[in-house]
């Protein structure tokens, strides 16, 4: 293979060849054989120009020995079938420039031939559409359509025998049409990015040998093999092997889950440990992320209503576009008056903007690991008015701690704390590992200086400590099991644990009380500033809704700076609350983590499971939170808001641009091509600007 260098800096050289020598195919496969040579760092290809940009070590590989590895290439190589077959997909280079450049001499290239053979392309131009018009008119029963606008302007400017004026418009219409798909196709492209695409190589068993292959080569039924900390490139089953799958992106799931053979897989998940290899079933478009993004499209129960009600609104400005023509036509009898404002509609760019905008906010959240089911949902956060939180896991992180340690007479704090992780660590249930922590991080050392430790299931644990008898455990173990001596504090500690929520541990040793623990599940630190925030926002209520005891919800409510909370609430309640709050006429979030948030989840305008929820509060919500804690919920928020003050501004900027438009075409003041050319960029522009990111900085603020 015979490359040249265009230019080089150390570190980055780019090489071109020949176009003709060499097919997209085999440039393909030349860059996936380079791409794993020692050194390589990135290597990308641009099989319509001929060219390779690479990045290299320059402490591993030289620049001779880069352009000495594409000589090695040679037939043996690029013409071997088994490897070609292997690069299935030629990725298409597009771009705003390349489409606009190919359409003018397309069109330069036509006004050379004979006016007769002219005529005939611009027929064969003009008949889709009119087709396409009357097929709209026929099955969804639209007279006045954008297509039909289009189409009649086509067909007035060819009958009254303006080829010229036709042609360009023709023109125009086309070059529009592929540069607003190649606006719409980017932004879905960004949105998949977010959650899906990867550019590691992908590494393939075939027969005993592994292979070294890109991700847009693999096929169905190959077998994939993936390392800890890679990217599972596919939806596909586990055929061997052991692993934790991090399926945050997908499941929104903090917390890895085991995978083993049988175990299915999804693309755009992450291996955090051991090794698998996975049958493919699912390559690229039809991956679960690719299906997530489609649903969200085609599904109109998923638009955000500030989306549909564009669609609707452009749907109904086009008549008034036929009712301005023929008043054009009537008082005027001016062709070229008259297609001028055949040329200019609302429609186009409204019914793009408008998803264009979702799609980019819904990549902007999934950016700050947030993933929403549908743009409506960001819309029903931006106009809810109630908040419901869930507690335990929601509003704290159900991970409890030591809160207060009283030493009995005779005893100290240290005493207490070291000999209740001495047992609590060889039983670690959630209250164990919170008294081990403490220990941990007061530095208090527990020696092994007990006999065998007996767990007893729902009372506590027993041992002998240097021949002295010692229990931890529950009120009823210690003082009716055990018989130990009711200390006259213990009453006042229980009843402020009654008060704050906590729970509490009794340890005694050699027949006395030794000490208590109390142990509490303490409030995020970022939820009091996360609901003051919500509230500066627009919301009215923030509320709580718990089964823990009085105590620990008040608690949780005052230090959160709730409105309301309802402690001992069954899911049931929960449901209720948020049919009360609904009926009152409030859009209601809900927020939860738990098996038990389901119904909740559901019933709510909008379900949000917490980071750390558990698969079916992850299946059942709307938006899923991958990290970022409470501020994702404020976040959500913001981006919704933002959302429907962006796409509202859009719609008045294409009024007004578009008004404007045809006032012009009105006196004549533009020609239909001009209006045709001003139509097309107004609404390629607003496309692009719907694709902006909506929080400035695109951070958490």
């Amino acid at each position: 293979m015979t490359v040249t260098i265009h230019h080089s800096l150390p570190g980055r050289i780019r090489l071109h060849y020949d176009l003709r020598e060499i097919s997209p195919r085999q440039a393909l496969l030349a860059q996936s054989l380079i791409a794993v040579q020692e050194g390589i760092t990135d290597i990308s290809v641009n099989t319509n120009i001929g060219s390779y940009l690479i990045l290299f070590d320059t402490s591993v590989i030289s620049q001779k020995e880069i352009e000495n590895l594409f000589k090695a290439l040679g037939e043996k190589y690029l013409e071997d079938e088994k490897l070609l077959e292997a690069v299935s997909q030629i990725p298409i280079t597009e771009s705003i420039m390349s489409i606009f450049i190919s359409t003018l001499i397309d069109y330069f290239f036509k006004k050379m031939l004979p006016l007769p053979l002219r005529r005939l392309l611009l027929l064969k131009n003009i008949l889709p559409r009119i087709l396409e018009a009357l097929e709209i008119c026929i099955s969804e029963g639209k007279i006045f359509s954008t297509q039909m606008l289009d189409a009649t302007a086509l067909s007035v400017a060819a009958l009254t025998g303006n080829t010229n004026t036709a042609s360009s418009i023709s023109m125009l219409l086309q070059m529009g049409e592929d540069i607003e798909d190649v606006t719409k196709r980017a932004s879905y492209g960004n949105l998949a990015q977010k959650l899906l695409i990867s550019d590691e190589p992908v590494h393939i068993l075939e027969g005993s040998e592994e292979k070294t292959i890109p991700a847009d080569a693999l096929k169905k039924d190959d077998l994939v093999i993936v390392r800890e900390g890679s990217m599972i490139p596919c939806d596909g089953t586990v055929e061997k092997g052991e692993g934790m799958v991090n399926q945050a992106s997908i499941t929104g799931e903090s917390l890895p889950v085991e995978k083993q053979a049988g175990s299915g897989v999804f693309a755009g998940t992450i291996l955090s440990e051991g090794e698998l290899v996975i049958r493919t079933r699912t390559t690229g478009r039809d991956t679960k992320v690719q299906n997530i993004i489609q649903m969200i499209d085609n599904s109109q129960n998923l638009k955000a209503n500030v989306q549909r009600r564009s669609e609707l609104l452009a749907e109904k400005i086009v008549p008034l576009n036929f009712a301005l023509a023929g008043l054009t036509w009537i008082f005027t009898r001016n062709v070229t008056k008259t297609m001028s404002t055949l040329m200019v509609d609302y429609s186009c760019a409204m019914k793009l903007a408008a998803p264009i905008a979702v799609l980019s906010a819904m990549k902007e959240a999934a950016s700050l690991g947030i993933s929403v089911k549908g743009g409506k949902y960001l819309e029903e956060c931006a106009e809810a008015g109630t908040v419901i939180f869930d507690k335990t896991g929601t509003l704290t992180y159900a991970n409890p701690v030591v809160e207060k340690i009283y030493p009995m007479k005779g005893f100290d704090e240290d005493f207490v704390l070291q000999t209740a992780a001495c047992l609590e660590e060889h039983f670690p249930h959630p209250l164990g590992r919170a008294v081990v922590a403490h220990a941990e991080e007061k530095n208090l050392f527990h020696p092994e200086t007990h006999t065998k430790v007996e767990y007893i299931v729902a009372h506590g644990i027993a041992s002998m400590i240097e021949g002295k008898k010692v229990r931890i455990g529950s009120a009823h173990f210690i003082f009716e099991d055990e018989k130990i001596p009711f200390e006259k504090e213990v009453s006042g500690i229980q009843e402020t644990s009654l008060k704050t929520g906590q729970s509490l541990l009794y340890l005694s040793y050699d027949g006395k009380l030794a000490g208590v623990l109390a142990i509490g599940d303490p409030v995020r630190p970022e939820a009091k500033e996360v609901i003051l925030r919500l509230k500066e926002s627009g919301i009215r209520r923030c509320v709580m809704i718990t089964g823990d005891t009085e105590g620990a919800a008040k608690k949780i409510a005052e230090s959160a700076a709730l409105d309301a909370y309802y402690a001992q609430a069954l899911p049931e309640d929960k449901v209720s609350l948020i049919e009360k709050e609904k009926a009152l006429g409030n859009k209601v979030i809900m927020l939860g983590d738990g098996i038990n948030d389901a119904p909740a989840l559901s019933a709510a305008d909008v379900g949000i499971a917490i980071e750390g929820s558990s698969s079916i509060a992850s299946d059942t919500a709307d938006i899923v939170l991958s990290e970022g804690g409470l501020h994702s919920v404020y976040m959500t928020r913001l981006i919704g808001q933002e959302l429907v003050r962006k796409i509202n501004d859009n719609n008045r900027f294409i009024i007004e641009v578009n008004s404007a438009l045809l006032l012009l075409g009105v006196f004549g003041l533009i020609t239909p091509q001009l209006a045709a050319i001003l139509h097309n960029s107004t609404t390629v522009g607003i496309s692009v600007k719907a694709m902006q990111g909506l929080l400035a900085g695109g951070g958490r603020s």
